[in-house]
């Protein structure tokens, strides 16, 4: 067997794998990802059996959260109150404060919660925030686990080294194995091969590596490092070392067979799983098999699995919402149907996330009216505005050449009172750029950068950001680029396509670029072929003028 020990593969930016965080997006990414799965589809022009991946700035028009949520909740909690914040970087701190100057009590059980929700909606700083004044206030017991999470998000918020250094300056009593997890996990989150597996040996000699939690940290580094010819071999390893693996051990090692397309060694271990009186298999092992037959054009085998996923799911809402993106990908209406009138009998209610799998997929097979009485529904329930529900089926219009309804219907919803995120005018932009209309797709783009200071994540779409630069260089008046690239460039670093739409709208209007060029120089970029043929463009004109 390859031991675990002696890869050197270089360290890549991957998602998060620990206690909660790694295994939560692991997790999220074995179950299907439902509704990225589902975009994937969207996106996917060509073939409707394998999809394009879905980029992150597809991702980021539809998925940058709004700071809306689903259901109202007493306005007497104290999460309450943490979750109207509106921005991610405002301070949570006076909040706390003043809920004790109340002479309220907070228990460890409330703040816990408060921090796995801030997390949940990658809300770092301020779920640090919480737990730094949990720790110092004193005013309820903070737990080794607490120290943990802290230790985790230290490395999220202020990077690995800052989290080596809350490690180092623990005693040695506080240094359990919760908390060697904690560091195992952010080295695994950043890439870091070498030393996940130096200090998972550290941890076997001190008798600390004794839960699959550990192991499953190993594998979710081969996962997003792409090694995933090794994550087998760490169940095995696991085995070996006396360590029972759990659902999500053979669920991530099933991924990396179904990855590789060996279907013999992932029924091989699904069947393994069944025939396991310490393993409770569910839904989402089942669902594993059926996205990769899916994605494979084994639409008769996805069939088999998902009937055997649906045995299992119960009244969970995303199991439902995996099957339902699943069913979409083999274009099953029916089925899709049916599994949302289950959906809302197994579940109390309904989630802004159970409505944009549905509403997505439902896009996905071109039902836009269906969509959109869909979207009624959602509207006319009890729940505060979260815009990546109507992104969705913006999406939909704007894919299929309907950019001018889309805007109407944004427009609509903002004049009910309804305030959008950037991504919704980012969709209406890319719509435009499509359609060829580059000042309506400008105005677009002019609105979502106004919005931008309020929703901190958002990224332009990088293919209509260049469309526009390239339109305005050749198109715009100096005041129009220059005002676009000052909103920009508070988004995104200088880059070379933005210099070059600066020196062609300076060239076209006779000023000298050796300012810019300096600049440009100043910012490490050098000058390429496109650079050089552009002031070639300053000798013509010159030429021409002087021979005139």
């Amino acid at each position: 067997m390859q031991s675990l020990h002696k890869s050197s593969s270089p360290p890549s930016l991957l998602s998060p794998c620990l206690p909660t965080p790694s295994i939560a997006a692991a997790e999220a990414s074995l179950m299907g990802r439902s509704v990225f799965f589902l975009l994937n589809q969207l996106t996917s022009k060509s073939n409707p059996q394998l999809a394009k991946p879905l980029t992150s700035t597809h991702a980021n028009l539809l998925f940058c959260r709004s700071y809306y949520y689903t259901e109202k909740t007493p306005k007497t909690s104290l999460y309450t109150r943490i979750s109207l914040i509106g921005s991610p970087s405002t301070s949570v701190t006076p909040i706390l404060d003043q809920w004790i100057d109340d002479g309220k009590k907070v228990r460890s059980p409330e703040l816990q919660s408060i921090i796995r929700a801030l997390r949940a909606r990658q809300r770092f700083n301020q779920a640090l925030e919480v737990s730094e004044w949990m720790s110092s206030k004193r005013v309820c017991p903070f737990y080794p686990g607490d120290r943990a999470v802290q230790l985790d998000l230290i490395g999220k918020v202020h990077g690995v080294g800052a989290a080596e250094s809350y490690f180092c300056k623990l005693e040695d009593k506080d240094k359990s194995e919760k908390i060697y997890g904690a560091l195992l996990n952010c080295y695994c989150r950043e890439g870091l091969v070498d030393k996940s597996l130096s200090l998972l040996q550290k941890m076997k000699e001190k008798g600390l590596a004794m839960s699959p939690l550990t192991y499953n940290n190993i594998m979710c580094l081969y996962l997003n490092t792409g090694q995933l010819e090794k994550i087998p071999h760490v169940l095995s390893e696991m085995e070996e070392d006396g360590i029972n693996p759990d659902n999500f051990s053979y669920r991530i090692s099933m991924s990396s067979y179904a990855s590789r397309s060996d279907i013999e060694n992932m029924e091989k271990l699904l069947s393994e799983m069944e025939s396991r009186q310490d393993i409770s298999i569910d839904w989402s092992n089942y669902t594993v098999a059926a996205s990769f037959y899916v994605k494979a054009g084994f639409h008769e085998k996805a069939i088999h699995y998902l009937k055997k996923a649906e045995e299992k799911v119960g009244s969970n809402a995303r199991g439902y919402n995996s099957l339902i993106t699943l069913y979409a990908s083999l274009g099953n209406k029916l089925e899709m149907m049916r599994l949302w009138s289950l959906i809302k009998t197994a579940t109390k209610r309904q989630t802004n996330n159970d409505y944009m799998t549905m509403m997505g997929s439902l896009v996905k097979l071109g039902e836009l009216e269906e969509t959109e009485k869909l979207f009624q529904e959602w509207e006319s329930a009890e729940k505060l505005y979260d815009f990546r529900v109507p992104n969705v089926l913006l999406i939909g219009y704007t894919q299929r050449g309907l950019v001018e309804k889309a805007e109407m219907m944004l427009e609509a919803l903002i004049d009910r009172g309804n305030s959008p995120i950037p991504n919704s005018w980012g969709i209406i932009a890319a719509g435009y750029v499509d359609k060829g209309n580059m000042s309506k797709a400008l105005e677009s783009m002019r609105k979502a950068f106004a919005l931008q200071p309020q929703h901190q994540g958002w990224l332009p779409k990088p293919r209509v950001v260049s469309s526009i630069l390239n339109w305005l260089g050749e198109n715009g008046d100096i005041e129009e680029v220059e005002s676009f690239v000052n909103s920009l460039k508070r988004i995104v670093p200088m880059d070379r396509e933005i210099y070059h739409a600066l020196i062609k709208a300076n060239i076209r209007a006779g000023n000298e670029v050796d300012g810019i060029l300096h600049n440009m120089k100043a910012d490490n970029i050098d000058e390429d072929e496109e650079t050089r043929n552009i002031l070639s463009t300053t000798k013509d004109i010159r030429d021409r003028l002087i021979k005139d």
